[in-house]
């Protein structure tokens, strides 16, 4: 490849890994990750991660957290689904509805701030406590993502 060429849409090396260069780093996040989901339903926690993952194109978190969601018992059919929840009626709950809504809020900060309407729908749901828990649990997933995406992690390397 000359220096004017780039790379194929979706042909990219990995980078430098952070867990053996950023060892402190990484394990803060490692214990960040697991105080963030405390408290929360693991097949929500699933959800979640997924589709914070799918809106960043993170491919690595997408295929580590389907194959955790799928070893923890999450049907075929809300994997799939996911990316369409609002139309997908009657697959997802009111409470995890009203998490994916916020996680997408959360996630694409560039359309703005999070909508009162979002967050009130999700307040709705979930006791002050565990809202707070989801929330972190959003942020921490975004943070792992832009690791993810970044130093272009291969997907299957779990």
């Amino acid at each position: 490849m000359t220096t004017n060429e780039t790379p194929r849409q979706g042909h990219h090396h990995p980078r430098v890994s952070i867990a053996p260069n950023a060892p402190e780093v990484y394990r803060a996040m490692v214990a960040l990750d697991a105080a963030a989901k405390k408290g929360l339903d693991p097949a929500l926690v699933h959800l979640v991660k997924i589709r914070a993952s799918q809106i960043n194109h993170c491919a690595f978190c997408i295929d580590m957290h389907i194959k955790e969601a799928r070893k923890e018992g999450e049907t075929e059919e809300r994997i799939y689904l996911l990316n369409a929840w609002e139309e997908a009626t009657g697959h997802y709950t009111a409470k995890e509805q009203a998490a994916l809504a916020l996680t997408e809020a959360v996630t694409v900060l560039t359309d703005g701030f999070v909508p009162d309407a979002v967050y009130e729908r999700a307040a709705g749901q979930f006791e002050e406590a565990e809202l707070a828990q989801l929330i972190a649990l959003i942020t921490t997933i975004n943070a792992w993502n832009r690791f993810g995406v970044t130093t272009r992690m291969t997907p299957g390397q779990v």
